[in-house]
């Protein structure tokens, strides 16, 4: 078998020195293949948001091996980690983090910006990536000119506009109504099945994480479970996701 994707051995992490230390992840080993639908759960404070950053490279472990692709991130500069971040993940989360004055494409264009691509490339895959999420024609509308559902599509837009092989998803659904949240699922859902994009989705809500591949449950810091998972068919109502 080829070697999975993402690779956790071993892995922990301590916040603070002494009496004060708090070990948010106690030993976590965990695989994830290319083109998985992964939900994280958990209460709070299991560790669930500690393992994202851990594996969006927001964060280093204290002990323990992270692979990404076989390579060790744990070992690679924080300039490193920056590229890993830029060329192979995207991040969505709870609060869509937009600019409020920028148009909806401006507002995706600002990776391509910080990538330093010529603005008519930034412009066409700016266009592409939002008629990805189904908002062709919503290029010049700001924040305030959206609703939630569609701020957050803008948000995912911008999270694919690099091309990413995983989207990491923090609390995706947290702002938006039981419709809006099963467009988003929805829309993560085709984001996988049709383009093979592997989603790793942080969240609390058992509907949402019914729409997952599999579903890997945190408590105190150790991954409690990690079951395979029948995903909600597209088209099922949101109170019919549990």
């Amino acid at each position: 078998m080829s070697e999975p994707l993402i690779s956790l051995r071993g892995i922990t992490k301590t916040y603070g020195q002494g009496q004060a230390a708090f070990q948010a992840l106690k030993g976590v080993d965990l695989d994830i293949e290319a083109g998985d639908f992964v939900a994280i759960m958990g209460p709070s404070g299991s560790g669930k948001s500690t393992a994202m950053n851990t594996l969006g490279c927001l964060d280093v472990p204290t002990t323990g091996d992270y692979l990404f692709r076989g390579i060790a991130v744990q070992k690679l500069s924080r300039d490193q980690r920056a590229r890993l971040r830029r060329k192979f993940l995207g991040f969505v989360f709870q609060g869509f983090n937009l600019l409020a004055r920028t148009s909806a494409q401006e507002n995706v264009e600002l990776p391509l910006l910080y990538r330093g691509e010529p603005a008519a490339a930034r412009h066409a895959q700016a266009r592409a990536a939002l008629a990805a999420v189904g908002l062709a024609g919503w290029e010049h509308h700001t924040p305030a000119e959206l609703s939630g559902g569609q701020q957050q599509r803008v948000a995912i837009a911008r999270a694919l506009v690099t091309n990413p092989e995983v989207l990491l998803a923090d609390e995706p659904t947290g702002n938006l109504d039981s419709q809006r949240g099963r467009e988003i699922m929805e829309l993560l859902t085709r984001l996988n099945v049709e383009q093979g994009i592997t989603v790793i989705m942080v969240t609390h809500e058992p509907d949402m994480a019914a729409y997952a591949k599999r579903i890997v449950r945190f408590v105190d810091g150790v991954v409690d479970s990690d079951v395979r998972n029948a995903p909600v068919p597209a088209g099922t109502p949101a109170e019919e996701a549990a």
